[in-house]
């Protein structure tokens, strides 16, 4: 994966019959998106070119309707556009809806759709790779920002037990938990919102079986202040950050015997999403992920 993070976007025009997508973000050099894609395609044969594109900070939405006017069939968003590629949608999936952000986009029937796949490809890496099904489980979310609010409504529709969100200001945590008061009432739900101090007074018999660092906390190299009786032996400890070494919540979490798992394979999962909306195919994630992981060991070993 070096070499798709090094190398530049092929700007050859490409063959008619290949159609054009891109990931856009600010900046977006360090993506790996293209090689994901690019393994998808090999692996369905479907005919697609996927290349980087960095678009201004002050021209998002210009830039993705001259991208699209010229041919492009869709693109994938990330930071700092989702939320503008929200408004540019003129229809939302609900998952996109629920998050308020946009990280999928595609023509359809002459209009911009906009979807959200980050959450139902984090619920993909945990059940289908990880092999932890979240029904009845205890779900501890570390984070009220845009990375929770992406994952709440494909976490709710698994039907866990409970939900928990921990954030550093219990304000913020408590007003997203009452955007999902419905939907967690449909699928049976039980929502709790608080401060990440309020964490101190669970005790070991109410501690989740699931806790999920969807912060930014692992970017600033910080620990979120989860008491260690918290991730014991039999939790499940993910974080959505990924690289070449454990996050430094990930090594706390190891270090208290909790099992472990980086956010790579939700990478990979929320993309095959991504090309499932675009294409109608779905690709098998499993070497694409083995491939990915492997490169980040050599990385490591570098």
């Amino acid at each position: 994966m070096t070499a798709d993070q090094n190398s530049q976007p092929n700007t050859a025009e490409p063959a008619d019959s290949v159609d054009r997508y891109v990931v856009v973000g600010n900046p977006i050099s360090h993506s790996r998106s293209p090689a994901i894609h690019a393994a998808f395609a090999r692996q369905t044969g479907e005919a697609v070119q996927y290349d980087r594109l960095e678009a201004p900070l002050d021209a998002f939405a210009d830039t993705m309707r001259e991208f699209l006017a010229g041919g492009g069939h869709g693109f994938n968003v990330t930071v700092p556009f989702k939320l503008e590629a929200y408004d540019l949608a003129d229809r939302l999936t609900p998952r996109a809806e629920a998050a308020g952000a946009v990280n999928t986009m595609w023509i359809e029937d002459g209009l911009i759709h906009g979807d959200n796949t980050d959450g139902i490809g984090l619920v993909r890496d945990i059940q289908d790779n990880l092999d932890v099904l979240l029904e009845d489980k205890r779900i501890l979310v570390l984070g009220a920002g845009g990375a929770a609010m992406g994952a709440m409504l494909p976490l709710i529709e698994c039907r866990p037990a409970r939900i928990v969100v921990a954030n550093r200001t219990a304000s913020r945590a408590s007003d997203m938990v009452e955007e999902f008061v419905e939907a967690a009432d449909q699928y049976n739900v039980e929502l709790w919102a608080g401060g990440l101090d309020a964490l101190d007074a669970l005790s070991e018999d109410e501690r989740c079986d699931v806790v999920i660092n969807a912060s930014s906390s692992s970017l600033q190299g910080e620990v979120p202040p989860v008491p260690e009786h918290l991730l014991g032996e039999g939790v499940l400890a993910y974080d959505m950050m990924y690289g070449a070494q454990p996050t430094v919540f990930l090594a706390y979490a190891a270090k208290c015997g909790a099992r472990t798992a980086d956010g790579l394979g939700m990478l990979v999962e929320q993309a095959a999403e991504a090309f499932y909306n675009w294409r109608g195919v779905r690709p098998s994630t499993a070497p694409v992920l083995a491939e990915l992981r492997a490169a980040l060991q050599a990385e490591a070993a570098r």
